[in-house]
C-alpha cells in the first residue's frame, strides 16, 4: 500500500514528537547520515527477518512509535507483529480469515486487518490487541487506506466498493459503489477524488468520497490486470502497475490521459513512489524489485532490479525512515521472511 503526503505528514508528526531525532532513528533502525558509498546502488538490503509461517504473504503496516511491523499471513489466517529493534517475532495474533489487507493508525493507536476469507475488517486495540470492534462488507475485504485529516479508514470489498470506517470505533460511516471488485486504490489530498483500480473492468475509477458516486473512468491502453497504484500528488500523475504485459502506465490526473509507460517484471503486486527521489519502486512476485527513475514529466527509465524471490510481491515504503520491507513466501529452500532494504540517495 503506498503512502500518500497525508501518510506522510502523520509520520513525520509521530517521529517529531520523539527527540532527539538523529539518535533516535540511528539507535533504532541503524540510519545514516550522510551520502551513500561510492557505487551503490538505489536499495541495499540490511536485515532479514524469519518468519514462521507457510502459505502467502499479504500486506504490511508499520508502528514507527513502539518500531512494530504488521504482516497479513494471509495464507496461516494470522498477523504477525514483528520488533524491527531486536529483528524479531513480538506477537502471533490468531483467529482471522485470510487476512489481506492491514493498516496501523498511530494517532489511535488502532489496529485494522482486513479479511478476504469473511469480508470483515477488524479493529484492535494496538496496545494489547484486544478486538474492540468487526465491519462486515459481505466479501472480500481486501485493501485499506487511511485519510489522516478526517480520521478515516477506507476499505476496498466485495464486488464493488470502498467501506468508510472511523479512524478510532471502527464504526461503518458510509460505503462508496464502484463496478467491480478494487484492487489498489489512493485518496487524492488536495482533492476529495478516490482513484481505484479495477482490473476485471481494464479501467481506473475516479470516485467522489463524500458523494459516494463515480465521476469517471479512465480505460487502460495496451495493458491489463491493473493491481498496484502509486500517486505523486505533487506532480499529479498516477502510476498503475499491469501485469499483461508487465508495465508501469504513467496517468495526468488533471486530464486521465496516459503520458508515459516503463517496463517491469511479472506478477507485481505493490507499488510506491519515492518523491524526494522522484524514484518507483515495484515488488514483482517474478522475483525482482524494480526501481524506476523520473528523467523528465513524461520519461520514466528501469534503472535497477534487485533479484529478490519467487513470489515476493507484497512490500511496504516508509519514506521518513528510508525503509522498504518486502515479504518473501516460503517455497523450496526459501524460508519465508521480510526483508528490509535501506533507500539510498
Amino acid at each position: 500500500m503506498g503512502l500518500t503526503r497525508t501518510h506522510l505528514a502523520a509520520q513525520r508528526r509521530t517521529i517529531l514528537a520523539m527527540l532527539p531525532i538523529p539518535a533516535l532513528l540511528i539507535s533504532i533502525f541503524g540510519l545514516r547520515i550522510g551520502g551513500a558509498p561510492p557505487g551503490a546502488g538505489p536499495v541495499k538490503l540490511i536485515q532479514s527477518i524469519p518468519i514462521p509461517v507457510t502459505g502467502r504473504i499479504d500486506h504490511m503496516a508499520i508502528d514507527i512509535g513502539r518500531q512494530r511491523l504488521f504482516v497479513a499471513a494471509l495464507g496461516s489466517n494470522q498477523v504477525l507483529v514483528l520488533n524491527l529493534r531486536t529483528g524479531q517475532l513480538l506477537e502471533t495474533l490468531d483467529n482471522f480469515a485470510a487476512p489481506q489487507g492491514v493498516y496501523f493508525v498511530q494517532q489511535t493507536n488502532r489496529l485494522f486487518v482486513s479479511n478476504s476469507g469473511d469480508g470483515t475488517c477488524v479493529v484492535m486495540d494496538g496496545a494489547n490487541y484486544n478486538r474492540l470492534a468487526i465491519a462486515g462488507f459481505g466479501a472480500d475485504a481486501d485493501n485499506i487506506r487511511y485519510d489522516a485529516d478526517d480520521n478515516q479508514i477506507y476499505v476496498g470489498f466485495g464486488a464493488g466498493g470502498l467501506g468508510v470506517l472511523d479512524g478510532e470505533t471502527g464504526s461503518l460511516e458510509r460505503q462508496l459503489s464502484l463496478g467491480s471488485h478494487p484492487e489498489a486504490f489512493e485518496l487524492e489530498v488536495d482533492s476529495r477524488r478516490v482513484f481505484v483500480n479495477l482490473p476485471q473492468n481494464g479501467a481506473i475509477m475516479v470516485t467522489d468520497r463524500d458523494a459516494g458516486r463515480s465521476k469517471e473512468s479512465w480505460r487502460l491502453e495496451g495493458a491489463a490486470e491493473n493491481y498496484p497504484m502509486a500517486l505523486d500528488a505533487e506532480r499529479h500523475q498516477l502510476y498503475i502497475g499491469c501485469r499483461r504485459p508487465a508495465t508501469i502506465l504513467v496517468y495526468d490526473t488533471h486530464t486521465g490521459r496516459q503520458i508515459a509507460n516503463a517496463p517491469a517484471h511479472g506478477d507485481v503486486d505493490d507499488l510506491y513512489y519515492d518523491a524526494s527521489r522522484r524514484r518507483l519502486y515495484a515488488a514483482c512476485g517474478a522475483g525482482f524489485l524494480d526501481v524506476i527513475e523520473s528523467k523528465g514529466p513524461h520519461t520514466f527509465v528501469r534503472t535497477a532490479s534487485i533479484p529478490t524471490a519467487q513470489g515476493a510481491r507484497t512490500a511496504l515504503y516508509v519514506p521518513v525512515l528510508a525503509r522498504l520491507y518486502l515479504a518473501v513466501p516460503a517455497s523450496g529452500n526459501q524460508k519465508a521472511e521480510v526483508r528490509v532494504y535501506q533507500v539510498l540517495p
